[in-house]
């Protein structure tokens, strides 16, 4: 019984094996027999223009890469060494395979079927050819087809090496590979980065580009040498292993300063080759579009940059063309701008006179230093007029030239300060409607981009996220919680307010939203909600760059969880983008939606590659109910308000549209670099944020961002027809009475008669509202002769009555409420003026008493 068992358990694992073997011998052929026909697959290089289209439809820009208008070179015309740079580091074995390297597929299978991924390497040149011009370079979306894609390839790679020579395979791939800075092919990388023909590149210089391959963007010897100059010492180390070169050769490669040869043609190059610059917009979607093809289709980098600019896509933005005409006029208006200044961006390669000198790099750094030994004193390249500007470097440049120098290449850049950025978007799409990176004349594209990428102080814009919402929202606190505004310290920070040394005493979170407080924003994230919830919040609302813990190399640890999160003072900064997006959650009645800068990529097939809608995160940030409390302060913040006759007003009063709600939030950072105006009307969100790109000073009374802010908005829903609404009051809210000072509810003929009334209505979410009276007004009679509690013997016309503030404060300083309290004369006792019987009965003037007595004593005084 027991063999017979085993004869059985023996046939079932060979049946087994055997099903299996035939179930993966069936895959195997469904995949090869549905691969494209050898005989009919064209490995000649070639590229598609992708196109960008508005929201309506139009065309807005053509995203063309080199092969485009490639130059192809034949194989004869590329130098050996160079040939031999790229075989080195892409495919050693690639003179003796038959299309595959064995060895390596074993390999990339392995790890490929373990990783769900086949981005292991390995592939040959062969394959690379067949899958950059056959497969479209293998964005395929899951790992089954990645798979049959990975099959296939080497299927068609071993069939085109018996169709094409290998020198054929070889002249293909290096006139289709590419190269980084948005060049396909030898030849053009040759011309962009050395201007020669690739006849002319020596070893030195092939081994440069070579070193593109694996990661053009990462090593882009422009923007990337030191990352391209490591890269290149593999791609020399290589080359001596597999015998193309000694070791003498590849020391005198390393020791050619070839990136200053770089460095200097680029600087000439751009001055003659400004080409088609992009918009604000179209920079900013193309970081998006970057991203998203990498993440959703799995590409790298390179390979992601090969399909935007060569792939023939379709993108689908979101941009309004009006709108985005109305914020460049807006942004560009230099009435807006009460001072208009200029900095400097500067670059000069020198060579001296004779042909073995070395070239000499300088940058605005060196003006800087100059400048500094002009006058004695550090300063920003910050000028007045174009004219200083120029003065300056020139005279700079009298300073260092020598007599036959020659310059290879210079590039001035002269831009108006103080900068702006502005972005427009739609609260409950997330479609972003217009961008704008920056004011003055756009010379270049994929230029800084101060909108979307730039990262800025937030200032006071922070503690409606980090302080107010949260509080709100976990109802810890309502709109009338009051806290006490007096001198704070955290830890060694002393915590001031805006407009001085001056303290309020009891406000209340709307106020402290009005007024822009930072005593009582900095109390409710810390008594209250807590920096580590704050910072939890603020990532909830979508801003990414905030730093939970980043440790330098002498041990300090920076971090945004603490009190500094309340007022905007973070490691990094925000960009603009997250900041407006996060206040258009606010606007959504909580929800957090996704900005988008384009719907949807499609194919050159039509195929759609990536539909941006389908895959947009949203999520409830804040209850509704809170979202409306924000903004109904917010929109106190807008409208004109004054803390009674303290000094102070509302802060946002310039950017209120007239007749349509409007509600938002400044911000101006501590040393005044960054100047913020945030909100949002029942229809738009807008972020508009202003200063010096080098971080220097600039006024709030020469800030143009509320101003600029209004003059969009307005133009923007008067063109499109917007109807003048408020803002929509949600289920769950009700209203109460209340005391500004206590958050209690107000009592008649007491709160009110405290400094003009210290009495307002206010919204509160249903159970949250007060059920006791004010206990910080008191109502007193006083006798005014003796300045004490009035007594029953004080006539009636010696009395008044008052009302004093009840102060029970952490802090004996003085603020607006202690110079209100009680005075110690009130504390003593009563009247000690009016103490006879006969006082009582004074008589009032014209009354019965009085008569009575004329009568009975005439005369009498």
């Amino acid at each position: 019984l027991g063999l017979s068992a085993l004869k059985l358990v023996m046939v079932a694992f060979l049946s087994i094996c055997l099903v299996g073997a035939c179930m993966g011998f069936g895959v195997l052929k469904g995949m090869l027999d549905s691969a494209p026909d050898i005989d009919s697959v064209d490995v000649t290089p070639t590229g598609f223009r992708t196109t960008v289209f508005d929201a309506d439809g139009n065309a807005i820009q053509t995203l063309v890469k080199a092969g485009a208008n490639r130059e192809i070179v034949e194989l004869e015309e590329i130098p050996e060494d160079v040939i031999n740079a790229f075989i080195a580091i892409e495919d050693a074995r690639y003179w003796t395979h038959n299309g595959i390297d064995l060895m390596g597929v074993v390999r990339a299978f392995v790890l490929g079927i373990a990783e769900g991924e086949f981005n292991s390497g390995a592939s040959t040149i062969t394959q690379q050819l067949i899958k950059n011009n056959v497969f479209g370079g293998g964005a395929e979306r899951n790992f089954g087809d990645k798979l049959e894609r990975k099959v296939q390839e080497w299927y068609l790679a071993i069939e085109l090496d018996k169709r094409m020579s290998k020198e054929e395979v070889l002249e293909n791939y290096l006139n289709t590979i590419n190269l980084g800075h948005s060049t396909l092919g030898i030849q053009a990388a040759s011309l962009r980065y050395f201007g020669k023909h690739v006849s002319e590149l020596t070893m030195s210089e092939g081994t440069v580009i070579a070193a593109t391959t694996s990661s053009p963007g990462d090593y882009d010897p422009i923007n990337e040498p030191v990352a391209n100059a490591r890269r290149r010492r593999i791609v020399l180390d290589y080359m001596v292993e597999q015998g193309y070169i000694s070791e003498a050769e590849k020391e005198e490669a390393l020791a050619d300063n070839v990136y200053e040869r770089i460095e200097a043609f680029n600087l000439a190059y751009l001055e003659e080759n400004e080409g088609d610059v992009y918009s604000s917009f179209v920079d900013s979607l193309i970081d998006q579009v970057l991203w998203d093809l990498q993440k959703e289709l799995g590409l790298t980098r390179s390979q992601a940059s090969d399909m935007l600019y060569g792939g023939g896509l379709r993108i689908y933005s979101t941009q309004d063309p009006s709108m985005q005409l109305i914020v460049d006029e807006e942004v560009s208006n230099p009435e807006n701008y009460p001072i208009e200044k200029y900095g400097l961006s500067y670059a000069l390669s020198v060579q001296g006179p004779e042909e073995d000198d070395e070239a000499v790099h300088y940058s605005e750094g060196h003006v800087k230093l100059y400048l500094q030994e002009q006058t004695g004193e550090s300063r920003k390249l910050i000028f007045n007029t174009r004219e200083e500007v120029e003065a300056a470097v020139q005279g700079f440049k009298e300073s260092i030239l020598q007599e036959g120098d020659k310059i290879l290449g210079e590039k001035i850049d002269i831009t108006l300060q103080p900068q702006l950025s502005f972005v427009l978007m739609d609260q409950e799409t997330g479609y972003v409607k217009a961008i704008a990176n920056g004011r003055g004349e756009k010379t270049s594209s994929l230029s800084l981009r101060r909108a979307t990428s730039s990262l800025r102080q937030p200032g006071s814009c922070f503690k409606i996220l980090a302080a107010f919402a949260p509080a709100l929202d976990m109802g810890a606190s309502t709109l009338s919680t009051v806290y006490y505004d007096a001198p704070y310290t955290v830890g060694t920070k002393k915590i001031n307010n805006w407009w001085g040394n001056r303290y309020t005493g009891y406000s209340n979170i709307r106020q402290g939203v009005i007024y822009s407080m930072n005593v009582v924003a900095t109390k409710v994230l810390m008594e209250v909600v807590s920096p580590q919830i704050g910072y939890e919040y603020v990532e909830n609302f979508g801003i990414t760059s905030l730093v939970e813990a980043r440790a330098l190399a002498d041990g300090t640890v920076l971090t945004d969880i603490g009190a500094a999160l309340a007022l905007g003072g973070l490691t990094d900064g925000v960009s603009n983008l997250e900041i407006t997006a996060a206040y258009a959650a606010i606007a959504n009645g909580g929800l957090y939606v996704e900005p988008l800068l384009y719907t949807k990529i499609v194919d050159n097939t039509g195929r759609v590659l990536v539909d941006k809608v389908e895959k947009q995160q949203s999520r409830q940030v804040i209850k509704e109910t809170t979202a409306f409390l924000l903004t109904s302060a917010m929109e106190d913040s807008c409208d004109y308000n004054k803390y009674f006759d303290f000094g102070i007003t509302s802060t946002s009063t310039k950017a209120r549209l007239d007749g349509m709600a409007t509600a938002g939030k400044s911000g101006t950072t501590s040393d005044n670099n960054d100047l913020w105006f945030v909100g949002y009307t029942p229809y738009f969100t807008a972020g508009c944020w202003e200063g010096y790109d080098v971080n220097d000073y600039i006024a709030e009374k020469d800030g143009s961002q509320k101003v600029i802010w209004k003059n969009v908005m307005t133009r923007v829903h008067a063109e499109e027809g917007l109807e003048k609404t408020n803002f929509k009051v949600p289920a769950g809210l009700e209203t109460r009475t209340v005391c500004v000072k206590c958050g209690k509810l107000a009592i008649t003929d007491v709160c009110e008669l405290d400094r003009g009334g210290m009495v307002q209505s206010e919204y509160f979410v249903e159970g949250s509202a007060p059920t006791k009276s004010c206990d910080c007004h008191v109502k007193v009679t006083v006798c005014k002769e003796s300045g004490q509690l009035a007594s029953v013997h004080c006539p009636k016309d010696s009395v008044e009555e008052k009302v004093f503030m009840v102060v029970n404060a952490p802090t004996k300083d003085k603020t607006y409420d202690t110079d209100r309290s009680m005075p110690d004369e009130l504390k003593t006792g009563t009247c000690t003026t009016h103490t006879e019987w006969w006082s009582a009965l004074q008589p009032e003037e014209g009354g019965i008493l009085d008569t009575v007595l004329d009568a009975l004593i005439p005369g009498r005084d």
